[in-house]
């Protein structure tokens, strides 16, 4: 096997990385801030806001994500809205992902005992600071492991960011192989890189398993 190649070419995979942990984390991020919005959005009773936001969110789950890339980016121009490969991968990443966890957090939400916020009240919080002290922290412990599953899904899908020449990881290992013709060695290495990042997740998901364990979430 030709390793030596993958050693002198280091750089490109490790800017590759950089891209894809970069624009994963900032995905991720935006797509869990907008998720709670949504996630509220879902547990409204009046079905006139319910059902819209219900149908954006299942027509989202719906879409394979390398088809949503492909709309934002081949298909909106047609309608005179173009974008660069940038802006329309991190909007696409974080788009998908806010209806997967908004329906996340909305789930843990629905199971979260009433009577947590019942003695919330009791104590004094309510509107905002109930949210904010006593809902959202028992909703991202329970939905902890879900949620992580759901980045490392994240993280995969980044690889098809490839396709509109976003310099990620895939896209660099791809770049190595064809030059050097290298594809095991290359792409050996690309799956251990992705690995390291699913299991920095998974490592993250197992403390707020242990977490949720001392505050009585088994």
């Amino acid at each position: 096997m030709r390793f030596e190649v993958i050693i002198a070419e280091w750089s490109t995979l490790a800017a590759g990385f950089a891209t894809t942990i970069w624009i994963c984390a900032l995905s991720g991020a935006l797509s869990l801030l907008l998720a709670l919005p949504v996630a509220a959005l879902l547990m409204v009773r009046r079905a006139v806001i319910v059902w819209p936001v219900r149908a954006m969110v299942d027509g989202l789950r719906a879409i394979p994500f390398l088809m949503l890339v492909f709309l934002g980016y081949y298909c909106l121009p047609v309608l005179g809205l173009k974008f660069s490969s940038w802006t329309c991968g991190l909007v696409s990443l974080t788009i998908y992902n806010t209806a997967y966890f908004g329906e996340i957090l909305r789930g843990a939400w629905a199971h979260l005992p009433r009577e947590q916020e019942d003695a919330g009240r009791a104590f004094g919080f309510y509107g905002f600071a109930l949210t904010r002290r006593i809902i959202l922290p028992q909703i991202f412990i329970s939905a902890g492991p879900v949620l992580g599953n759901q980045i490392i899904t994240l993280i995969k899908n980044s690889a098809f960011l490839m396709v509109i020449t976003i310099p990620e990881l895939t896209f660099a290992a791809n770049e190595v192989q064809a030059i050097y013709f290298t594809p095991l060695e290359t792409l050996i290495v690309a799956v251990l890189l992705y690995w390291l990042l699913c299991s920095a997740v998974e490592g993250i998901v197992r403390v707020m398993d242990r977490v949720a364990v001392v505050r009585g979430h088994e």
